[in-house]
C-alpha cells in the first residue's frame, strides 16, 4: 500500500490530524481496579479485568511458584518437547469447565481463530459470518478457501438469507461463526434463534466467548450457558487474557476430533512456541477460582447497573444491554474528536477511559468504551460518572 516514508509519514499525519492517532499511556504498576500512570493514580474504567482477576494475589502466587518447578519457558513448539503435563491438565480442566469433549490451548485466542477455519473448512464448504465480528475471525476466515458469507449483526432474517445463498452455492459442510458478545457495543448473540437456524439447514455453530468466558451464566461459563444452549453450540473459543487473569492465551474447546485435527494442521499451534508455564500456572488458578465467584459476579453485575442508570440520569447516550462493556457515544462528524477530548480531560480527573473511533468502529458512530469489574467499588462507579459529567462541562467551555 505505502511506497516510501514520505507517503507512510503522510497517512500518519492525516490520522493525527483526523483526531484518530492512537497514543499508549504506559501503566507504572500492575493492573487493577486503580492504575498508576505517567499523570498520577488513575481509576481503571478500560481494561478486560471483569473479575478482578489480574493482580489476585492468589494467581500471583501461582505463578510465581511455576516459575521454580515448571521453568521460564519452553523454548519449542507443542509437538517437538513443549508440551509439561501442566499444559493438559490446564486443557483438560477447560474442557471440564465448558463441558467440552477436549481443548487446545494457543498463545491467543487471535491465534486460535487464525488457525482453526484453514483446518477445518475448505472450497467444498460455506462459512456464514457476523458482520461485526472480532478482527481475528475475520482474519481467519480469510484463511480459509471456504466460500464466504456475511450476515447483518444479530439479524436472523438476513442470516436465514445467508444459509440459504450457502445451501444454494452447494456447500457441503456450513458453519455460523458469531461473537459471543461484541465487543464494541456490549450485545449478546442471538444463540437460541442462532442454533435453531442452524438445526434447520443443518449447520454448525461457532462462538467466540472470549468477553464472556467466566463471568456471564451459570458459572461463569459463557453466553451459550446463559441461553442454555451449550449443547447446541459445536465449537467455543476463547481468551485467558480478559476474566480468566489477564495474562495471554487462547484456546479451541470443542469435539474430540476437531480438537484433534487442529493439533495436527493448525499453524498457529505447529510453529508458535507453547504458552509459557507461569501464565499455565496462573490461567488454571483463575478458572478454579471462576467457578466459585457468584459473589463477584453479582457484584459485577450490580455496578454495571449502576453506572448505567446514573449515566441515564445525567443524560448521556448509551447503547441498550445488560453487560459490563458500556458504550457511551458521541455520535456525528465530530464525535471522534469529542470522545478523544473527553478520554483525555477524564484521565487529568483521575479515571482512565478510552475513546474508540473509525476504523474500529463504523464512521460517525465513535464512543467511549467503559468496562466495568468486580474489583470496582460504588464510589468507583459514582467517580467515574462524575468524570464523565465534568469533562463534558470542561469541554464546553473551552469550545470542543
Amino acid at each position: 500500500m505505502y511506497a516510501n516514508k514520505e507517503q507512510v509519514t503522510a497517512e500518519l499525519q492525516s490520522i493525527r490530524d483526523a483526531g484518530l492517532y492512537k497514543e499508549e499511556r504506559p501503566l507504572m504498576g500492575p493492573q487493577g481496579a486503580l492504575v498508576q500512570t505517567l499523570s498520577g493514580r488513575a481509576l481503571n474504567f478500560c481494561a478486560n479485568n471483569y473479575l478482578g482477576l489480574a493482580d489476585d494475589p492468589r494467581i500471583v502466587a501461582a505463578s510465581k511458584e511455576s516459575l521454580d518447578q515448571w521453568g521460564y519457558g519452553l523454548s519449542s513448539v507443542r509437538f517437538i518437547c513443549g508440551t509439561q503435563e501442566q499444559h493438559l491438565a490446564l486443557e483438560y480442566g477447560i474442557s471440564q469447565y465448558l463441558r467440552r469433549d477436549d481443548t487446545i490451548l494457543f498463545s491467543s485466542c487471535f491465534d486460535a481463530n487464525g488457525g482453526i477455519f484453514q483446518v477445518l473448512f475448505g472450497p467444498e464448504d460455506a462459512i456464514v459470518s457476523d458482520a461485526l465480528n472480532h478482527a481475528s475471525l475475520i482474519d481467519g476466515i480469510r484463511l480459509s478457501k471456504a466460500k464466504r458469507f456475511r450476515y447483518a449483526n444479530r439479524d436472523m432474517a438476513d442470516l436465514r438469507a445467508q444459509l440459504v445463498a450457502a445451501r444454494e452455492a452447494g456447500a457441503k459442510t456450513i458453519v455460523i461463526v458469531t461473537d459471543g458478545v461484541f465487543s464494541m457495543d456490549g450485545y449478546y448473540a442471538p444463540l437460541p434463534e442462532i442454533c435453531d437456524l442452524a438445526d434447520e439447514f443443518g449447520a454448525l455453530v461457532m462462538v467466540d466467548d472470549s468477553h464472556a468466558t467466566g463471568f456471564v451464566g451459570p458459572e461463569g461459563r459463557g453466553v451459550a450457558a446463559m441461553y442454555g444452549v451449550e449443547d447446541r453450540v459445536d465449537i467455543l473459543t476463547g481468551t485467558l487474557g480478559k476474566a480468566l487473569g489477564g495474562a495471554s492465551g487462547g484456546y479451541v474447546s470443542s469435539h474430540q476430533e476437531i480438537i484433534d485435527l487442529l493439533r495436527q494442521r493448525a499453524r498457529p499451534y505447529l510453529f508458535s512456541n507453547t504458552l509459557a508455564p507461569s501464565i499455565v500456572a496462573g490461567a488454571s488458578e483463575a478458572i478454579a477460582i471462576a467457578q466459585e465467584a457468584d459473589d463477584a459476579r453479582e457484584h459485577l453485575q450490580e455496578m454495571a447497573n449502576l453506572f448505567r442508570e446514573l449515566m441515564d440520569e445525567a443524560g448521556f447516550e448509551l447503547l441498550p444491554g445488560s453487560h459490563p462493556i458500556i458504550a457511551v457515544m458521541f455520535p456525528g462528524e465530530d464525535g471522534a474528536r469529542q470522545a478523544t477530548a473527553v478520554a483525555a480531560e477524564m484521565l487529568r480527573q483521575g479515571v482512565y477511559v478510552t475513546a474508540f473511533s473509525f476504523p474500529v468502529v463504523p464512521k460517525g458512530e465513535a464512543r467511549i468504551r467503559v468496562q466495568i469489574s468486580a474489583a470496582h467499588s460504588e464510589g468507583d462507579v459514582r467517580a467515574a460518572v462524575a468524570a464523565f459529567v465534568n469533562a463534558l462541562e470542561t469541554m464546553g467551555s473551552v469550545g470542543i
